[in-house]
């Protein structure tokens, strides 16, 4: 399987910068044995009762740092806490940096570097915690914006709501669950009014999103852990409504993964707290998901192989090629498709 076979050329003028207004005004397709053009709001009239939704409801935080180690400018993503306190983080300039090292952020916040690792990662130490870390991280954090949401100024206050969807509850992202940011309460409500329900489970999208895969066989990448969390209560309303009968239905990639990661071999999803790497790629056996509701992904991403693999490569070719010539907005802040699994 190589890393070319997940390629396709994209207008630059495809990739949306701005979220559609109101965010249930978003284009979806529906991708199935025939593609179908439909609007987010029609979501209620493609699904039936008795479907549950399965929404990521973590929180994203300011997780990009701008530090100085003497007069080298060092750029932090913070991914993810350590069990010893420390955070694991991506670097920018991470050759400057070595063990031992202290960056300063601002007269009062600090780090101190712990290790650093293979590919610009490092362990780090901040000189506070606890609720005086938060809200140093809210006083000199911003989010980390995908790179090809483009912010020469910096990230707007518009950013800050945009970025984050109705759905965050639990702290700890450093990108944002993006399929959920196209529901709002409306849609919310006309869903319910069909008896379609909602489940909740946390996975705390790490900055490992933004790295690129750079072997050209699929097999050898190696994806950065994250954390999940899957309560009894989700997990039983999960089993409950695929027992009577209902569609489970991920909202994004991040919801679906953890599903995967916390489903026993016959399908039986269970509590789950702690870390997955798993990687899905054509192939695959699904245990959970009868439909995705996910964005449109970027060429040559272990997102473009986990929906090929739902879908099948070459329907979800030809749906990317439909969503182009039909002029969808592409990734983040852009269109959305709900997948029939092939």
């Amino acid at each position: 399987m190589k890393l070319s076979d997940f390629g396709y050329e994209l207008p630059p003028e495809r990739i949306a910068t701005t979220p559609a207004r109101p965010r249930d005004s978003a284009r979806l397709l529906y991708v199935g044995e025939r593609l179908w053009d439909h609007t987010i709001l029609d979501l209620p009239t493609l699904l039936r009762a008795g479907d549950l939704l399965v929404v990521n409801d973590t929180r994203v935080i300011p997780a990009q740092l701008s530090a100085m180690r003497g007069e080298a400018h060092i750029g932090i993503t913070l991914d993810k806490p350590q069990a010893d306190g420390s955070w694991l983080v991506l670097l920018r300039n991470a050759k400057r940096v070595k063990p031992g090292d202290t960056l300063i952020i601002d007269e009062s916040f600090s780090a101190s570097v712990v290790a650093v690792h293979e590919g610009g990662t490092a362990s780090m130490q901040f000189n506070v915690e606890g609720e005086a870390f938060e809200s140093a991280l809210n006083r000199t954090g911003a989010l980390a914006l995908p790179p090809y949401i483009a912010r020469p100024e910096g990230v707007t206050s518009s950013d800050a709501d945009d970025y984050q969807t109705m759905f965050a509850e639990h702290d700890g992202a450093v990108a944002a669950p993006t399929a959920g940011l196209h529901f709002t309460p409306a849609l919310l409500d006309a869903l319910q009014a069909q008896k379609i329900g909602v489940a909740r489970v946390t996975l705390h999208v790490g900055a490992g999103t933004f790295l690129p895969v750079r072997v050209e066989n699929v097999l050898e990448h190696k994806m950065h852990a994250e954390r999940g969390f899957v309560t009894a209560a989700a997990a039983a309303r999960i089993n409950e409504a695929r027992a009577a009968g209902g569609r489970v239905i991920p909202i994004g990639t991040t919801a679906l993964r953890l599903l995967e990661s916390a489903a026993d071999a016959d399908g039986f999803v269970h509590e789950f707290s702690g870390e997955t790497d798993i990687f899905i790629v054509p192939g695959y056996k699904f245990k959970i998901a009868d439909l995705l509701f996910t964005n449109f992904h970027l060429p040559h991403s272990t997102l473009l192989m986990l929906v090929s693999a739902f879908a099948g490569i070459e329907r979800i070719r030809d749906a990317y090629q439909h969503a182009i010539g039909a002029n969808y907005r592409f990734y983040s802040y852009g269109d959305a498709c709900l997948l029939e699994r092939a």
